[in-house]
């Protein structure tokens, strides 16, 4: 008997960087072992050099395929020396760990994006060359005149629980079309491979409906919300205690703290953060209790509790979730060391 994995890696794609996947046939018993792929054609070497090295991190069960196939979560490297590959972004969150991981990083994020018609590339639930209503009755709504996209959003959901991935809600967001799913609260490596793994599975549900899955910024210019990866952390101090949730804000706003989190949480950023619909600007950094006009929020709950969690609400959809998570733990970390 035979089984088959398929392989998922992260390419070299600029300004955005996508997922990949191709499948490998392994005899029963046999595990899933270090693999390549022609990386000239994802932007991750020359013609003239192209093998780049792919080798597994995590492993789930293939919701798509049933039976004994497996998904199979991977790093890059290089051929001839097995480094990381420059492209490798969890490597680099690994080296954060090695560092800060005994601070009992925990890491939960929000994953939103916006369904568009594949021919028309306009939102699910907007009319041909035309608008709907404005914002309001979309978030969360239920009916056919303000939800659209559901199949897909409940087979998703159906495909991440059989997947095993720490999948915890899903809900309509502010603009028609526009969803989110959330991963957490798991470690940092974890939920960097988890979102990679569940926009693999978003992206084949999108294609099984005919509809074609944005992780833009600002798919919609205008007066619509833009799509963001809302990022809540915490680490075993602030589960316990208030002051390390406040220092962990403060931290972030750090001198060069905000310039260079900002270049790390995705393309288009200017676009979706300009201080309108539920952001603070790009070039401004602010914290608050209950405050989703701020660059960090404190929840209200946490504020109650004296202790919890902060939600960094900058990173785009499109963000690397491995870049977000190692900036985070390399901040905060600093700070409460």
């Amino acid at each position: 008997m035979a089984y088959r994995a398929e392989y998922i890696w992260i390419d070299g794609s600029v300004p955005t960087a996508e997922v990949r996947s191709k499948t490998k046939i392994l005899a029963d018993g046999e595990e899933p072992g270090i693999w390549g792929f022609d990386g000239s054609s994802t932007n991750q070497a020359e013609g003239s050099d192209s093998d780049v090295v792919l080798k597994p991190v995590a492993e789930y069960p293939d919701p798509l395929r049933g039976g004994d196939n497996v998904l199979v979560m991977c790093e890059t490297f290089l051929p001839e020396t097995m480094e990381p590959h420059p492209t490798n972004m969890r490597a680099r969150t690994r080296a954060g760990l090695d560092k800060y991981g005994d601070q009992g990083f925990w890491f939960g994020l929000e994953q939103e994006y916006t369904m568009l018609d594949p021919v028309s590339k306009w939102p699910s639930g907007f009319p041909p060359n035309g608008f709907p209503g404005p914002q309001g009755p979309y978030y969360c709504g239920v009916g056919a005149l303000r939800i659209h996209g559901r199949e897909v959003v409940e087979q998703h959901t159906d495909w991440c629980l059989a997947a095993g991935l720490a999948i915890s809600g899903t809900n309509a967001e502010v603009m028609p079309g526009q969803w989110e799913f959330q991963i957490g609260p798991v470690d940092p490596l974890a939920v960097g491979d988890q979102i990679w793994v569940a926009r693999y599975l978003l992206y084949r549900a999108g294609e099984n409906h005919e509809i074609e899955i944005s992780l833009a910024a600002k798919p919609m210019q205008g007066d619509w919300n833009g799509a963001g990866m809302h990022t809540n952390v915490s680490t075993a101090s602030m589960r316990e205690s208030y002051e390390p949730v406040v220092a962990a804000a403060e931290a972030l706003g750090a001198a060069g703290k905000p310039e260079e989190h900002i270049a790390g949480y995705g393309h288009g950023i200017e676009l979706r953060l300009t201080g309108a619909h539920e952001t603070e600007r790009y070039d401004t950094y602010s914290y608050g209790v209950s405050d989703r006009g701020a660059s960090v929020r404190i929840p209200w709950q946490v504020h109650q509790d004296g202790r919890g969690y902060i939600e960094d609400r900058r990173p785009n959809a499109n963000a690397d979730p491995y870049v977000v998570t190692g900036l985070l733990v390399r901040t905060i970390g600093e700070a409460l060391a």
